[in-house]
Parts: C-alpha cells; structure tokens; sequence
C-alpha cells in the first residue's frame, strides 16, 4: 500500500490557505504520496465516518490560485475524553497515513500535537507539519 499524507484546515479561512495546501499536495504528489485532503478540519478525525478526498495533479492545479479553503473547515478543539472516545484511528491505520499536514492558527498546531502524542502512544508514530 502506497504511504499517505492527510490534509486539513482548521479555524477560519484566510488567505493563501488554498495555495499552501495545493502546494504541499503537488509536492507530495510528486514523491510518489496519496494525498488525502479532509473536509471539517479536526472534527474529520473525530467522526467515524470522515468526509475525505483523494487530491491529484488536476484537482492541486485547478485550486491553487484560488481564495478561500477549499476544504471544508471547523473550529473543533477536541476535549481530553475524545482521544480515547471517538478519535478515528482506523483512519490511519486503513490508509497508511505518515503525515498530518495542518493549517490553521495557534490552536491548530497544538491539537496537531496532542494527536501527535496520542498516536505515538498508541504506537502509530506520525510526523505533522503545520503551516500559519
């Protein structure tokens, strides 16, 4: 099974969002990577049924330049009980995901963290990227 990396936004649109995600896709891409792009930011990994899309080239090409998030995006900050409760480990494991790539703010980058650290003790290390 070819190595993943998953994409997600977090709090409010801004600008540039669309560009730094479409870039990291192409680079990806290009590496031989699934890209998957998750819609509903965070509250995405902590669903059982996450709205996810396969990015390629086309898709990357066409929504590179454009304003906005094309990912749908949420300002859910997950509660200590909802690691073991609900997150979507599965996921992960499913898809073979090595990479979270987050955008968003301050809040963003440190649930990026804690789902970092969950998931290394849960022995699924994973790296992140987070982009401002």
């Amino acid at each position: 099974m070819k190595d993943s990396i998953i994409i997600l936004c977090g709090g409010g649109p801004a600008p540039g969002m669309n560009t730094v995600v479409f870039s990291v896709a192409k680079t990806f891409l290009a590496g031989g990577y699934r890209v998957i792009g998750l819609h509903g930011g965070y509250s995405g990994l902590f669903s059982k049924n996450p709205r996810t899309q396969d990015i390629d080239f086309a898709l990357a090409d066409y929504y590179f330049n454009r304003g906005g998030s094309y990912f749908q995006m949420s300002r859910f900050k997950p509660k200590d009980s909802d690691f073991e409760e609900n997150f979507n480990l599965s996921l992960f494991q499913e898809n073979n995901i090595k990479l979270l790539v987050t955008v968003g703010g301050d809040d963003t980058a440190s649930t990026a963290n804690r789902i970092a650290t969950f998931l290394e003790a849960k022995q699924y290390p994973i790296r992140n990227i987070h982009v401002t």
